[in-house]
């Protein structure tokens, strides 16, 4: 399995500040949280019916074939590292405020980056 850091690479964002929509911050990280979460559930929802719907059409599978799958070692391997990925996916804002605390040249605005190129 290759080493990846799943938070790093979840910490992509874009330049300029957050806009953010409530007084508390830690009201704002929950709602993030909840939307990336709600966000990753609605896409993997549709596609899980699709696939279902498509399988018992086919006559390939059947819902109980499904509910009664036990995956094995290569699946679990597959499925413990998509779930460390989809964590680190949905906790991306709290890696990005913790960077911006640790990194505070890092955080620059866009208004901040044209002056800095504007007297180079």
């Amino acid at each position: 399995m290759q080493d990846i850091n799943d938070i790093f690479l979840a910490s992509n964002k874009s330049k300029g500040k957050r806009p953010y929509f409530f007084e508390d911050p830690a009201v704002e990280r929950v709602l993030n949280i909840t939307m990336a979460i709600a966000m990753e559930h609605a896409v993997t929802r549709e596609r899980l019916d699709t696939i279902e719907r498509l399988l018992a059409d086919k006559g390939i599978l059947s819902q109980s074939e499904i509910n009664a799958y036990e995956p094995d070692k290569t699946a679990a391997d597959q499925r413990q590292r998509w779930h460390a990925e989809y964590i680190s996916r949905i906790l991306r804002i709290i890696q990005q405020e913790l960077e911006a605390l640790e990194y505070p040249e890092k955080n620059q605005d866009i208004e901040e980056i044209a002056e800095e190129l504007g007297n180079s």
